[in-house]
């Protein structure tokens, strides 16, 4: 039998926070998962500011937010393991992603992985989509491996994060891939409103919807393509926000998107179980809007796992790598093959 025990971090799309999750890990026979801590460090101005807008900023400045934000991450870290006394084997860090467009074969997710280890002196993994790009995948989703492994028992696992992403299991085999925007493109509107999302809901069951934006959204490519496919902030930007009249009240296009979001997700849950995850899932009324769409048994579980299972999954990606065992699928990515990916760091 073997255990682990692992720090996972993530940090979404939707730049909410810093997510770390300890978690242990025992293979016998099959693989185990148990969430023993976990918790999210809210991002300040600074950081939301610094990692909504690096896209646009020079080479130069990005290598140096990419050692900054390292140093940020460190610093959560060491708080959490101290505070919670808190002894890990290994560092798995999905970092931030600032640019993602696997057409042209270019990932980064900044959070030097090398800096992190220095600092928190334990072994530590990151850059986990370099290698998949290179092999012709998107580099994503990265998940599934954890939803074919841990989550057995599910036809269907949604993440509904920055952007929605769902894994099916047919066939003793998964396919995965990203659906719709998610929170990225509410969370964009209701900054507008001068909130930094719609708690519960709220403010878009207010609004009316406006058809013939949602007529035009349901009609862009991305969702005729066949998987595996994934989205990103370029994505949403060129072909989704430029949709969106500025002439439209902001309620009326959060009411029209979660509508959007709904029946996009709704259409792919066709049977049996669905394990739903991530910010979207405490939205209520997106998930009633999903469930009149479905026909699916819509399962949401405990906060724990609705806020750190992709932390956690990320946790178990770094395992696998340092067991040598394939953790990025191809019938998942379209690469060329399975592959073991992620940069390790070991003390010297």
């Amino acid at each position: 039998m073997k255990k682990y025990n692992v720090i996972g971090v993530m940090s979404g799309t939707s730049v909410d926070g810093l997510d770390i999750s300890f978690c242990r890990f025992i293979k016998n026979k099959k693989w185990k998962y148990e969430i023993l801590n976990s918790k999210t460090y809210h991002y300040c101005n600074f950081w939301k500011k610094t990692l909504i807008n690096l896209h646009s900023e020079s080479k130069k400045k990005i290598k140096e937010i990419d050692v900054e934000f390292a140093k940020h991450i460190s610093d959560k870290i060491n708080h959490f393991t101290e505070k919670n006394k808190i002894k890990a084997d290994i560092i798995s860090s999905h970092g931030h992603t600032v640019f993602h467009d696997p057409s042209k074969k270019i990932t980064l997710q900044i959070g030097s992985g090398k800096v992190i280890n220095e600092l928190c002196k334990i072994t530590t993994v990151n850059n986990f989509r370099k290698i998949d790009i290179d092999l012709g995948g998107q580099g994503a989703p990265l998940v599934p491996i954890g939803d074919k492994l841990l989550f057995q028992k599910y036809k269907y696992c949604l993440n509904i994060g920055g952007f929605a992403n769902l894994s099916v299991k047919a066939n003793n085999s998964i396919k995965a891939f990203d659906i719709c925007p998610a929170n990225i493109a509410l969370n964009f509107y209701c900054r507008k409103l001068g909130k930094e999302f719609d708690s519960g809901g709220e403010i878009s069951r207010g609004g009316n919807m406006i058809k013939s934006l949602y007529d035009e959204l349901n009609k862009i490519q991305f969702y005729s393509s066949n998987s595996p496919k994934s989205l990103s902030r370029e994505w949403l930007e060129q072909n989704f926000l430029t949709k969106v009249s500025s002439s439209f009240k902001v309620i009326d296009i959060l009411r029209t998107i979660v509508e959007h979001i709904a029946f996009q997700i709704g259409t792919n849950l066709k049977s049996q179980k669905t394990l739903v995850t991530g910010g979207g899932a405490k939205n209520k009324f997106l998930m009633d809007r999903i469930c009149d769409f479905s026909s699916s048994e819509i399962i949401i579980p405990s906060n724990k796992l609705i806020d750190f299972k992709e932390a956690m999954i990320f946790g178990f990606l770094a395992v696998l790598r340092l067991n040598n065992e394939i953790n990025c699928l191809k019938s998942v990515t379209g690469a060329v093959k399975d592959s073991i990916v992620g940069d390790v760091y070991k003390l010297c």
